[in-house]
């Protein structure tokens, strides 16, 4: 397995790993997210390649302050292997490089596999109220 920088011609491959892993949603579109991606700080996208196919990405971010983990998917049939792991150290250790002091993330409520494997990692859910607005409408959340 290979963990290393997003391409373009990862595009189709990495948006239906995302779609198996169940983390796009109607208001969302990838393709912008990705596209988004690229135009800022591209290397600190992360896919791993198996035999030549996708099987895990991560997305991360750092904007002087904190960094931040997005789109960290797995491939099912590739779980339980240490490949998110794997990504979530390659994704540290360059924001360590940055001199990122902390790293943030947020998991959809009720994913308690998905807390409980980043607790594992060191992680701990801190009492905070999130909040977001959008600024520009990807889709309509009818699709």
């Amino acid at each position: 397995m290979q963990i290393r920088s997003f391409a373009e011609a990862d595009e189709d491959a990495v948006i239906r790993l995302w779609e198996r892993c169940d983390l796009t949603r109607p208001w969302n579109d990838p393709h912008k997210d990705i596209a988004r991606k690229l135009a800022v700080r591209p290397d600190l996208f992360l896919i791993a390649v198996d035999g030549g196919e996708i099987v895990g990405s991560v997305m991360v971010g750092y904007d002087g302050h904190r960094g931040w983990i997005n789109y960290l998917a797995v491939a099912p049939a590739h779980r339980r292997q240490g490949l998110g792991r794997a990504l979530m150290a390659e994704a540290e250790l360059r924001l360590l490089r940055e001199g990122c002091p902390k790293v943030n993330l947020q998991v959809r409520a009720g994913n308690e596999g998905v807390v409980d494997f980043y607790r594992r990692l060191g992680y701990a859910v801190e009492e905070m109220v999130n909040m977001g607005k959008r600024l520009i409408e990807d889709r309509s959340e009818a699709g």
